[in-house]
Parts: structure tokens; C-alpha cells; sequence
């Protein structure tokens, strides 16, 4: 098929390069302009953005989809349909009916649970047990269309944002590529989505990612996991020079009793409101990810200490 592919992470770059082994004409690919990355700041592409250039593809990386030259260059085209994977731009209704077959939506969730910005994180952070991913043919609401095909996964208790991550995106290349040939032959069934059980999955903010000790220790486990590894879930350890910050990137919910914020022994199981927490993996400020005995070799946390 002739396909405009619309994506701008890396989670995009693994359905595009399926889409590509498959077969498929990539017509062009779209992105997320360049953005200032890194210490220097220099302005880099999206990982679709040079995934897409190192296979000789056509990019554009309009600020705007809904400017008038975009929407018709993207009609020019003449694609049979648009495969848009977390491209980062609400799509007008011109563009979305401009191909032959309509414009295609991988959605890293089951809807109608956890439309918008943010399913994978917010999906492990309510406690979800499975979620996965579905193919929906796009109209001009927030997530809202009806939907071809659904791949379920599991989610288990040592899953975080950046596991499920990895495997929803494999599963959501699979997915596509056994999907488009019933919407080429017109066999496809697009099922409308239930009324009920809509909820939304909103942009992370930095603000969320401070953890409050005094919380239940679940929630803790759950903020933890669904926010790591970006931006990761914080806290500060008590040092000769002062409070350092520290990411909590793995952990799991032990059921004893302890003063919230305290170190219930020598290996990083911290009280919290109910229950506790056992850190296994953290990431000292300026430095990078360790398992937590790795950690604790440069960095003592007894029993009994104090973390703000």
C-alpha cells in the first residue's frame, strides 16, 4: 500500500520500520520539528524524523497540520491511507479523509480507557492489570473513533512505564502490519466504541513526580513504576553536603508496618502511609541508573534513616 506515516518517538520508529520490512510505500513521513536536545541543546530530529531520512523517505516536520499549503500537500499524496502513531498534532478532518482508505491510529491502550497523551504511565499508575493496543480509524475527537483490531498484554507487578513501553510497541507493530490488508480488501470491521468506562490519560506533569512517603505504599509502587523511567519518581537522601535527589526507577510493595519515609532495614525498604516499599533500581542525581546494592555500596542508607 501507499502509506503517509505520522509519528514522532521511538515507539512510532518500531511500527514504521515493520511497516517498511512488510513491504509497504512510505510516501512520506511526518514529524515533530526538530527540538533542542541534550547538554548543547543543538536542535536534533525526532527518532522518526532520522529513522525515516536513513531509509531514503520523504520527511516533513510542519508546525502544523492544519495549515492550508500542509493540507494540501498532504492530499497530494495520494496515499491509500495515513498510519499516525503518536505524531503529537491534532489532526483536522481534511487531512484524516484525504487518503483513499482513511487515516489509521495505533492507541497504546483498550479503549475507551485512557485516551489522550499519556495511556502506557497512566495505565500502571491506576493499578490496570492488562491494557494494550488498537487499531482505530481517526475522526476529529480525542480518541474517539471506532476501532479495526485490539492486541491485550499483561500487566505484571515489576512492569514499568519503559518495559510495557517496548512490548506494547512490538505488539502495535504486529498489529498494523495484520491489519491493513483487511482495510485494503474492505474486510476490516470497525466496531464503535462503549459509552461507558471512558477515561482520560492526561500529559504527566513534573509536579506529580515528588513522592510523598505518607501515601499508601501501592500507590508509591505504582507511581514509581509508571514513571520510570522518564521523568521518574523523586526523593531526597540526607548526605554530609546536604539533601540529594534520587529517582526511584524499580521498585515492590512489601506489606509491613514502618514510619513513612523511614529505612526499615539497610537495603532500601522505606515506610510509607500503608505498608512499605523496596527500592530496586535508583538514580542519584549526575549520575546513572543502578540496582539498589549497587547503589548502596557508594551510598549508605541504614535503618533508621530519614528521607524527605
Amino acid at each position: 500500500m501507499r502509506l503517509a506515516f505520522l509519528g514522532t518517538p521511538e515507539f512510532s520508529v518500531v511500527v514504521l520500520r515493520a511497516l517498511v520490512d512488510a513491504g509497504h510505500e512510505i510516501v512520506c513521513a511526518y514529524s515533530q520539528p526538530p527540538a533542542p536536545r541534550g547538554r548543547g541543546h543543538e536542535l536534533k530530529p525526532s527518532p522518526v524524523h532520522a529513522f525515516a531520512e536513513s531509509q531514503g523517505i520523504a520527511v516533513r516536520t510542519p508546525s502544523s497540520m492544519r495549515d492550508p499549503s500542509e493540507i494540501e500537500a498532504f492530499a497530494a499524496l495520494q496515499a491509500d491511507a495515513a498510519v499516525v502513531v503518536a505524531f503529537g498534532q491534532i489532526l483536522p478532518g481534511a487531512v484524516l479523509e484525504a487518503p483513499r482508505l482513511g487515516s489509521y491510529n495505533l492507541h497504546a491502550s483498550l479503549l475507551p480507557r485512557w485516551r489522550g497523551a499519556a495511556p502506557i504511565q497512566r495505565a500502571i499508575m491506576a493499578g490496570d492489570e492488562q491494557t494494550g493496543v488498537e487499531v482505530m480509524r481517526m475522526t476529529e475527537g480525542l480518541d474517539e473513533g471506532p476501532v479495526l483490531s485490539t492486541a491485550t498484554l499483561r500487566i505484571g507487578p515489576l512492569d514499568t512505564a519503559g518495559s510495557l513501553h517496548d512490548r506494547l510497541a512490538a505488539a502495535a507493530a504486529d498489529l498494523i502490519v495484520r491489519t491493513l490488508p483487511s482495510i485494503e480488501d474492505g474486510s476490516a470491521v470497525a466496531r464503535p466504541q462503549a459509552e461507558e468506562g471512558v477515561t482520560y490519560a492526561k500529559k504527566i506533569r513534573s509536579k506529580e513526580a515528588r513522592i510523598d512517603w505518607a501515601r499508601p505504599g501501592r500507590e508509591i509502587d505504582l507511581k514509581v513504576r509508571g514513571l520510570s523511567p522518564f521523568p521518574g519518581a523523586w526523593f531526597t537522601l540526607p548526605s554530609d553536603k546536604g539533601p540529594v535527589r534520587v529517582k526511584a526507577l524499580l521498585s515492590a510493595f512489601e506489606d509491613v508496618d514502618g514510619a513513612p519515609g523511614v529505612a526499615l532495614d539497610d537495603r532500601l525498604l522505606i515506610g510509607t502511609g500503608a505498608g512499605a516499599v523496596r527500592l530496586l533500581r535508583v538514580q542519584r542525581e549526575g549520575k546513572g541508573p543502578q540496582d539498589a546494592e549497587v547503589f548502596l555500596r557508594g551510598a549508605a542508607v541504614p535503618s533508621g534513616t530519614r528521607l524527605d
